[in-house]
C-alpha cells in the first residue's frame, strides 16, 4: 500500500521523470490500483518512468529493461522517491537483454513500455508471457500506436488473457487459466486472432471450397483445353 500523498508526489515528478513521455496520470493511478490488490513478488518492466517509482513501492522485486538514452535511467534512480532497495536496472537494449535474460521466478506483474517500432513489442511479449503467473498483470502502455495495437489486439483476443480494462492508451489484463500456448510450437490455427482468415488475401480459397469438387475438376479440364488450343496456334 503507497504511503499518503506519495502516489501525488510520483504523480508530480512524472513528467520530468521521462521527457519523451510518460504514462498518464490516470493510468498510474490505475497501475497503483492494480498492483495494491495483487501480491507481488516479482514484476518487471521495459521502458522506465513514474511507473517505476510506483512498482518499486508495490513490488518486492522489480527488473526494470531499458536503455538511459534520454537519462530517464538516471532521473528515476535520482529520484527520492524510489524505493531502491527492490529494483534491479538491466541497462540494454531489450532485443538484446531480453533474449540473454533468465527469469527464475514467476512474474505477478508485467508492463511492456520499451521500444514502440516493429517487431519490438512482440518480442518483449514473446519472452515474458510463459513466466506471467494465472492471476498476473499485464500491463501494455500506447496501444494507439498501430505496431502495438495490434499486439494489444492479439493478446487481447487470447485465451490466456482477459481485459480487466483500458485507460486511455493504456491497456490492463489478467492472466487467466488457460494454458500457456507453447513458445516453441507453432499451432496458430487455435489462436483465436487468427480464427477468422483476412477475406482480402483468402477469398479466393473461400470460393473455390464452396465449389463441389466435380465442377472444379471439370473447370480444369476446360482451362487445360483451351491452353493446349492456344499452344496449337503457336
Amino acid at each position: 500500500m503507497l504511503r499518503r500523498g506519495l502516489l501525488a508526489e510520483i504523480l508530480e515528478s512524472s513528467r520530468s521523470i521521462h521527457r519523451s513521455g510518460s504514462m498518464s496520470p490516470s493510468a498510474l493511478i490505475r497501475l497503483a490500483k492494480h498492483l495494491e490488490g495483487r501480491e507481488v513478488r516479482h514484476s518487471v518492466e521495459t521502458g522506465t518512468g513514474a511507473s517505476t517509482l510506483v512498482f518499486s513501492h508495490l513490488s518486492r522485486c522489480h527488473t526494470v529493461f531499458a536503455v538511459d538514452t534520454d537519462e530517464s535511467i538516471s532521473r528515476v534512480r535520482g529520484s527520492p522517491l524510489l524505493n531502491a532497495a527492490v529494483i534491479t536496472f538491466v541497462n540494454s537494449p531489450t532485443q538484446k537483454s531480453l533474449p540473454l535474460h533468465s527469469f527464475h521466478s514467476p512474474l505477478q506483474a508485467v508492463l511492456l513500455d520499451g521500444p514502440h517500432a516493429y517487431p519490438f513489442p512482440d518480442l518483449e511479449y514473446f519472452y515474458m508471457y510463459p513466466h506471467i503467473q494465472r492471476g498476473g498483470l499485464l500491463v501494455i502502455d500506447d496501444i494507439h500506436i498501430p505496431s502495438i495495437q495490434n499486439l494489444f489486439r492479439v493478446v487481447s483476443s487470447d485465451d490466456m488473457f482477459q481485459v480487466l480494462e483500458v485507460c486511455g492508451k493504456t491497456a490492463f489484463l489478467q492472466r487467466t487459466d488457460a494454458p500457456v500456448f507453447d513458445p516453441w510450437g507453432d499451432g496458430w490455427w487455435l489462436q483465436a486472432f487468427n480464427k477468422r482468415p483476412s477475406w482480402r488475401y483468402a477469398w479466393q480459397d473461400k470460393l473455390k471450397s464452396a465449389i463441389p469438387e466435380s465442377i472444379r475438376a471439370l473447370g480444369r479440364r476446360q482451362a487445360d483445353r483451351w491452353r493446349l488450343l492456344i499452344q496449337g496456334r503457336r
